[in-house]
């Protein structure tokens, strides 16, 4: 019976949806006259869904800055391009510092710029979307602590790094770089980033957090703002905040699901920031070890599950907004690691994605941190991937690559059955 149910169906879709050929790559996906878009709880492409499989590699621009070094940034673009990943997500800032972007408040190296212009268009040869995150909460390539030692450079009595979120000056300089980063016209291509299609959103802030204020007010005011001013500037692309998924005191019910009990005061709140107008989708981060030990655990994999249907849930019947699980990993430096663990672990976020696509519902995809190219060992936090190097892993990233291509060529929103009437086994 499950048979003729099944070749009923398929008769069904051949009449009524004309799926796109698989071995012609799904040729919707590289249509770069169109950008991606959000449509209710999925992410769409002229009319059918964007599923992702995608990875992070932060560092692409600052690679890509030296001559001796941009070969990297061709070389991983060209290894994820092969893998069926289709999303890359990187930095637009480096504030101060080695290799600065932003020298100083307003003030550029074009020599930087323009390996951001190279990674833009090495993206789009290799057909990988990039979402672009604008600054940092973190020390590193300068973030919020860079902004609040120009501010006090310039005579402004700061009390700490979260001054960045209130202070109407250092407000200004961070719009400043918004603008003079949604508004370059790359010198490769000649399109205006607000223009291109090759940029998948844009990041206000990567891991936004506020202890200073931990009944979240201070950094939802500033993303209500820093929203509205992006989109002042580009209302074509989407926008999403950069959060790691941690819950607030909006929904007390879903305090349960943090990882840690302290979560609820780091100053964010999941579905109240996600609220703010302007923002296109969620982000979710999934790390066990730093959140809930220093060593890899039993309960890890439970949590993971458990922290990914708790936000795909809220994406549904609160936000009405796709979820993109923008980071997640496993730190070869902790212990009891070994690679068939990182395969496992990936293998149970994809799992999870992949249940969600079946029914229809909001998971968007997953970005893998991180991606590394040959002989880049020194920028290895413990858990950068080498795919040449890492067969196993490959095939897993390959076989979720493989897996949301089908959901993406076979499901369509002009079609009367939409994914949500379907059902595909996902494990064969």
């Amino acid at each position: 019976m499950k048979f003729i149910q099944a070749v009923l169906i398929l008769i069904i879709w051949s009449n009524f949806c004309k799926p796109l050929e698989l071995e012609n790559e799904n040729e919707s996906l590289h249509d770069w006259s169109s950008m991606v878009e959000r449509k209710g709880t999925q992410f769409v492409l002229n009319g059918s869904p964007f599923y992702v499989n995608g990875f992070n590699t932060y560092w692409l621009m600052v690679l890509g800055t030296d001559p001796f070094t941009r070969q990297k940034v061709t070389s991983v673009l060209e290894e994820a391009s092969a893998a069926g990943l289709t999303v890359a997500r990187t930095w637009a800032f480096n504030d101060a510092g080695w290799r600065a972007l932003q020298k100083s408040p307003g003030v550029y190296d074009e020599q930087v710029f323009q390996a951001l212009d190279f990674v833009l268009s090495e993206a789009r040869r290799n057909k990988i979307r990039v979402i672009l995150s604008l600054v940092n909460n973190w020390d590193p390539y300068g973030g919020k602590a860079q902004y609040v030692t120009w501010g006090r450079n310039a005579g402004l009595k700061l009390n700490s790094n979260d001054a960045f979120f209130s202070d109407p000056t250092l407000k200004s300089y961070y719009k400043a770089h918004v603008k003079a980063v949604l508004t370059r016209v790359n010198t490769i291509t000649k399109v205006t980033y607000k223009d291109d299609p090759t940029i998948f959103a844009w990041e206000l802030m990567n891991e936004p957090r506020c202890h200073s204020d931990p009944t979240g007010d201070t950094l939802q005011a500033w993303i209500e703002e820093m929203a509205v001013y992006v989109k002042s500037i580009d209302s074509k692309h989407m926008l999403e905040i950069g959060m790691e998924g941690f819950y607030g005191r909006s929904v007390v019910d879903r305090l349960k699901f943090n990882p840690y009990s302290s979560a609820q005061q780091e100053g964010t709140d999941f579905i109240r920031n996600h609220q703010a107008l302007g923002i296109d989708f969620a982000s979710v981060h999934i790390y066990t070890v730093g959140w809930i030990g220093q060593t890899i655990l039993p309960s890890d994999v439970t949590f993971v599950r458990n922290w990914m249907l708790a936000h795909i849930e809220d994406s549904e019947q609160t936000l009405n907004m796709p979820v993109l699980f923008a980071e997640f990993g496993v730190s070869e430096k902790v212990g009891g690691y070994n690679t068939s663990y990182r395969d496992m672990f990936m293998q149970t976020v994809y799992n999870g994605v992949l249940t969600s696509v079946r029914s229809g519902g909001g998971a968007g995809g997953s970005l893998l941190w991180q991606l590394l190219p040959e002989d880049t060992e020194y920028m290895n936090d413990g858990y950068g991937i080498v795919l040449s190097r890492s067969p196993s892993t490959a095939k897993v990233i390959s076989l979720q690559s493989s897996r949301l291509l089908t959901f993406n060529s076979l499901c369509n929103w002009k079609c009367k059955w939409g994914c949500a009437h379907r059902e595909w086994d996902t494990d064969s």
